[in-house]
């Protein structure tokens, strides 16, 4: 059985501490592996080093590779064409593999660029396993999957060979995968079974090592003040031997040699106490290092008089033909509306048409009293310019506030002097989250906030929610969010 190992492994990019110091791993190609980790702890770096694309110390032994998402050289060419550009592939080979991903074969002779982007996917994903002897490097496939898509992909990959796979959907990963490769704070653990089988023994052994480290805390200042007081008894009884003292009781002069032997056996009781401190410190030490620190959000929000922010009667949208049926609905002050659909039916375009932003035909009616205020969260934001600063003062936002947010999200202080365009997908995203966040708003309009965020910074979103109860309309596929989030659910159906 092929396997994957990583010996004496160390890396890190120029000028930043290193992502992998001394790491050994032996991992069987066979597995349904989930790679998880906080964004910006090594998961895409690991991939390209499996690829050999980055200069590393030590020895990496894998067999030969293949990633997704593959770049497409020229997207505007037919699909079929797109995807034997990148990889040799028989045109029978990815109608198979599309088949299996219940997608119409006929996509092959569709320009790339034209499909959906659940579309792009699955067929990315079809030409990934076109060849059976490529081990799988697959990066977050779940980004722009709507539900049911995200189904059939698990159930897809259920039956393929071994591979890695890096997702936020802990859904989809346990739906996948067999064992969990976790990037933790400072470690690098291994665990069979899926990510809820990781999640409840991380739990577990963090419970434990809390528990452990207040037990020692205790223990250590026991210890402490003991050994404090029998070094001040110690040093007060070798004071007697040179002074004129009485043994307490009785009229006579304690013995010098009496005092000192006691006073010596007392002090060595304290260092002997001073020991046993050391070691409980030392096993302190070892306690902690994994545990995340997962800070509340801010969200700025500004309630006002008004009961329902938006009044959609009959909307209707088209391009050449409806996206959807006739929709109408309310959002009223304090709901949180998910608008849930299958990938291409029109959520986007709605909350588009929303800001008078849809450039389709129209029919129905929009109502939204004037002075209402709103925040947003995109699905692209190529607009993002500037560093953080020219950026914060271009949207008047408080810079010191937008900072704050950013670093709770994970973001690196080294990065806050980074022009957003040189950022990667995952910090620019943040951007975006973190704007709409300290934005002064009656309502939050959010498009699939989770793509690209880790899942810890779906918890911090999902907390935040929580906490301060904002009106929302949202977009979004991770069905943990909006089961935590949503008190109204609207259902795009087809025309």
């Amino acid at each position: 059985m092929a396997t994957i190992t990583l010996h004496h492994l160390s890396f890190g990019y120029d000028g930043q501490a290193p992502l992998f110091t001394d790491v050994n791993l032996n991992l069987d190609a066979a597995w349904h592996l989930a790679l998880v980790g906080r964004n910006g702890r090594g998961k895409t770096t690991l991939l390209r080093l499996l690829q050999h694309q980055l200069p590393f110390t030590g020895t990496i032994t894998a067999p030969p590779t293949h990633y997704f998402p593959q770049p497409i050289p020229d997207p505007d060419q037919l699909t079929l064409y797109a995807m034997q550009a990148v990889s040799p592939a028989e045109q029978w080979e990815l109608e198979r593999e599309l088949n299996l991903l219940h997608v119409d074969p006929d996509v092959l002779w569709r320009p790339y660029a034209t499909l959906s982007g659940g579309e792009q996917t699955k067929v990315r994903l079809a030409l990934l396993f076109v060849d059976a002897d490529q081990f799988a490097l697959i990066d977050e496939p779940t980004n722009h999957l709507d539900a049911a898509s995200r189904e059939q992909v698990a159930a897809y990959l259920q039956k393929k060979n071994g591979f890695i796979v890096v997702s936020h959907d802990r859904h989809f990963l346990d739906a996948v995968s067999d064992h969990t490769l976790a990037i933790n704070k400072q470690t690098i653990s291994l665990t069979q079974g899926n990510y809820s089988t990781y999640a409840a023994a991380k739990a577990q052994q963090d419970a434990f090592e809390q528990a452990e480290n207040a037990r020692l805390k205790t223990d250590i200042a026991r210890l402490q003040a003991t050994a404090r007081e029998k070094q001040r008894w110690s040093t007060a009884r070798e004071g007697d031997k040179h002074g004129n003292r009485h043994v307490p009781g009785s009229g006579a002069v304690a013995d010098k040699g009496f005092v000192g032997a006691r006073a010596a056996r007392v002090m060595q009781k304290a260092k002997n106490l001073e020991h046993r401190m050391d070691a409980q410190l030392a096993t302190k030490q070892t306690l902690l290092k994994d545990i995340e620190d997962i800070p509340s959000l801010t969200i700025n929000t500004t309630p006002d008089h008004h009961r329902v922010y938006w009044h959609v009667t009959d909307l209707q949208l088209a391009y050449d033909r409806p996206l959807f049926a006739p929709v109408s609905f309310d959002l009223e002050a304090g709901e949180r509306i998910a608008l849930v659909g299958p990938n291409g039916s029109g959520k986007s375009s709605l909350l588009a048409a929303l800001f008078g932003e849809f450039s389709g035909s129209q029919t129905g009616e929009i109502h939204r009293p004037a002075s209402v205020t709103w925040s947003r969260v995109r699905q692209a934001y190529a607009d993002l310019q500037g560093n953080l600063q020219s950026f914060a003062a271009a949207r008047h936002l408080p810079y010191q506030d937008l900072l704050n947010n950013l670093k709770k999200l994970g973001l690196e202080r080294a990065s806050f002097t980074t022009p957003i365009t040189a950022m990667s997908q995952g910090q620019q995203k943040k951007v975006e989250v973190a704007a709409s966040l300290v934005t002064p708003a009656n309502v939050l309009v959010w498009d699939e906030p989770t793509n690209y965020l880790d899942i810890d910074n779906q918890t911090q979103l999902i907390q935040a929610i929580q906490a301060n109860q904002p009106t929302m309309l949202f977009v979004e596929h991770d069905q943990a969010f909006i089961d935590q989030v949503a008190t109204k659910i609207i259902r795009l159906r087809p025309a």
